[in-house]
């Protein structure tokens, strides 16, 4: 992972304050934890501040979190340049683009993803388009390598890229109107593409178990869609008798 630093001190505010909406909602969230623990809900508060920031995590707006909580300064720096969920540059005014680089992606074209963001957005990561409305980097593993290559912009990923979809993606942002989040080939999440292929014979379900067969309870038997035919299962017979449970003791 490439080194991550705060942005230069000419594009820094001098100070930070949340709104009064995002405060009340900091307070709520700093209330879920008991005493002494308040830092827990430093992820959630530099994330509120980053979106209310434009889309990227200043300086003051970091020192400012760690106030709130009690947290020395360098423990919320050690988090905010950690983490590549926060954008620690001016970011794009439309859509900041992190294009995961890790090698199932790279494998599947990412690199094919990262040249249309030189060429569309600026050939550098955290430039901004000519126009403000973009910008990008390259990042770590994003967790959809399944549906390699993928991106990630704002809270939505977008997987199953090619240089051509990725253009129409760029395009949503771009009119204000993005595409939905997820594959963008013929895939239902991260199912094989083209559909199921395994357990596709219906006569896997053409019977049903009866009760106890397979754990099934009384609720579970009168669930709306439940087999209509399911049955009590027989009550099991008493073991037989062992002749030396019938053997009397012997007197003393």
């Amino acid at each position: 992972m490439s080194v991550r630093r705060l942005a230069p001190a000419e594009v820094q505010p001098r100070s930070f304050a949340f709104t009064a909406e995002n405060l009340d909602w900091a307070k709520k969230q700093i209330a879920k934890y008991p005493e002494g623990r308040q830092s827990s809900a430093v992820i959630p508060i530099l994330w509120r501040a980053q979106e209310q920031h434009g889309g990227w995590l200043p300086e003051a707006a970091i020192r400012t979190v760690a106030d709130m909580l009690g947290m020395a300064h360098i423990r919320a720096l050690e988090i905010a340049t950690f983490y590549t969920q926060f954008i620690l540059q001016p970011a794009g005014r439309k859509a900041h683009v992190q294009v995961c680089g890790t090698t199932p992606c790279r494998l599947r074209g990412a690199e094919d993803i990262i040249e249309v963001c030189q060429h569309r957005i600026a050939h550098d990561p955290f430039a901004l388009s000519k126009d403000g409305d973009f910008s990008w980097e390259e990042v770590e593993c994003l967790g959809a390598c399944v549906n390699a290559p993928m991106v990630l912009i704002g809270k939505d990923t977008y997987e199953d890229l090619t240089p051509e979809n990725f253009e129409k993606v760029l395009d949503g942002f771009a009119k204000g109107k993005p595409v939905k989040p997820g594959p963008q080939i013929d895939r239902q999440f991260s199912a094989p593409v083209g559909g199921a292929t395994t357990l596709t014979d219906p006569a896997i379900y053409a019977s049903s178990p009866t009760r106890g067969q397979l754990g099934t309870t009384d609720a579970e038997a009168k669930r709306p869609g439940a087999a209509a035919n399911v049955t009590e299962a027989p009550a099991p017979k008493p073991p037989a008798d062992d002749a030396s449970a019938k053997r009397k003791p012997k007197p003393n």
